[in-house]
């Protein structure tokens, strides 16, 4: 018997609904610890697959196939949207991260009727924004099982450890993407571009963290310890400062949380790890990084250029506080058709102030309650471990994200919406392990945290 059967079993002897609607909410306790949506887990599987690797790019036999992601991706909803009707009449739960992230699609609709160009921005919502959306719904509903979600928490692993090793190789033999000695990631797409690899690998590290800590199979440990390792240095070889101030943002969350019995412990850790890690980086890095401050020292002049372009996306914001300019047009208002190399003011510039708050919520969402998990998991027992880990490594790794987009316009990519759409998962997943677990009301853990939390603090 499985660790979720055993959870289902125990629900359905112990738990009794009192009311209508404590009913319908432990139907859908019973039906997340039940699983299901099996064939929709294998569609979402391999659009990501598809999306991470390219296949077409890495298989030349596939060259011919660059529109893989989109069939995956229409495979996948024409399998959950009967299956999804089916267990639980409706196309989407709707937790609060659900709404924002509808709502920010409404206000990209809203914009392109008096977009600059409408059809650039019919363009940017239907090549990209749209499927991140969509597949952000799927896997909030579909990832209903510990066991998904780390398969697919691995399966990015996996590609942030091939895209390191291709980085760190491409720097050994100088295949460097600019004249100042940057590696851009081996696989075209998402990460085709220094900045966007590096935030990419900022976010996984805290995962692999995690990872780590929980697992308590030392060749498990050795593994994510090696990964780390790999992840670390590939993002010194992007020589991304956007990435370096996300990695140490995240590293301090980190550093802060899990080190919270051994602050001594940990402030020594992390001063050795600084130290290795400055000792180790290229001697260039350095002077990259001062140019952060110095911007004498900023061979490429792309310093003033991006500090310009966020100053242009803020008048710009701030001249089209309702509906901005049209997702996907600031290119047309910006400097030399540049985008506005900060995910906020992208938003902001292109969609409104509205839209810029959903963004910003939809992020801020997820992380406060992540931190209900991590309190009431913390010194827990090694079977509850895993949750406490995944929820710290998690808000480490969308506080980097956050601080990382903050130097680059990724903001309608597929990035964050699988971060939350972790974190979403985790939160169901725990929520439902803990009605089944503790006979506590399923109402309180589907309707609102908040809740949730008001019934705990009355039964202490």
């Amino acid at each position: 018997m499985t660790e979720n059967d055993s959870d289902l079993r125990f629900f359905e002897e112990r738990v009794v609904p009192s009311s209508p609607s404590a009913q319908l909410a432990s139907e859908k306790t019973r039906l997340i610890l039940k699983g299901g949506h099996a064939i929709s887990y294998a569609g979402l599987f391999l659009f990501s697959i598809v999306l991470f690797f390219r296949p077409y790019e890495i298989i030349s036999a596939l060259s011919s196939f660059k529109t893989m992601a989109f069939w995956t991706a229409i495979f996948t909803l024409l399998v959950y949207i009967p299956s999804q009707i089916g267990r639980e009449g409706n196309l989407t739960a709707r937790p609060r991260e659900v709404n924002l992230v509808l709502l920010l699609c409404l206000t990209a609709l809203l914009s392109m009727p008096l977009a600059a160009d409408p059809k650039m921005a019919w363009e940017a919502f239907n090549q990209e924004f749209i499927k991140a959306v969509l597949m952000f719904i799927v896997l909030v509903n579909v990832v209903n099982t510990e066991r998904r979600l780390k398969g697919l928490l691995l399966l990015t692993l996996a590609v942030s450890c091939y895209l390191s090793w291709h980085a760190l190789n491409d720097y050994r033999v100088g295949n460097f993407y600019d004249q100042f000695s940057r590696v851009k990631g081996a696989i075209g797409g998402m990460f085709g571009n220094p900045n966007d690899m590096a935030l990419h690998l900022v976010t996984m590290l805290p995962i692999t963290v995690a990872l780590l800590l929980s697992t308590r199979n030392f060749a498990g440990k050795m593994l994510y310890g090696v990964c780390g390792a790999l992840i670390t240095v590939a993002t010194v070889v992007t020589f991304s400062r956007g990435g370096f101030i996300g990695l140490m943002a995240a590293a301090l969350v980190m550093a802060w949380k899990f080190g919270r019995r051994n602050r001594v412990g940990v402030v020594a850790l992390t001063a050795v790890t600084l130290l290795l890690f400055i000792a180790f980086a290229p001697g260039s890095y350095g002077t990259r990084l001062l140019s952060i401050v110095d911007t004498g020292l900023d061979a490429s002049g792309s310093h003033n250029a991006r500090n310009e372009l966020l100053k242009r996306s803020v008048v710009v914001t701030l001249a089209n506080p309702v509906f901005g300019i049209g997702i996907g047009n600031f290119p047309i208002v910006g400097i030399r058709n540049l985008v506005s190399h900060n995910a906020f003011t992208q938003v902001g510039a292109e969609m409104g102030i509205t839209a810029m708050m959903i963004y910003t919520l939809f992020m801020l969402t997820p992380l406060t309650r992540l931190r209900r998990i991590e309190r009431e998991t913390l010194g827990s027992p090694p079977e509850l471990r895993r949750f406490y880990c995944l929820a710290v490594g998690l808000q480490a790794s969308l506080v980097g994200y956050m601080v990382s987009s903050f130097f680059v316009s990724v903001a309608y990519q597929f990035y964050v919406y699988y971060l939350v759409g972790y974190a979403v998962s985790l939160r169901r997943i725990y929520e439902a392990r803990e009605v089944a677990t503790t006979g506590v009301s399923a109402k309180s853990s589907f309707i609102s945290v908040e809740q949730h939390e008001a019934d705990a603090a009355n039964r202490e």
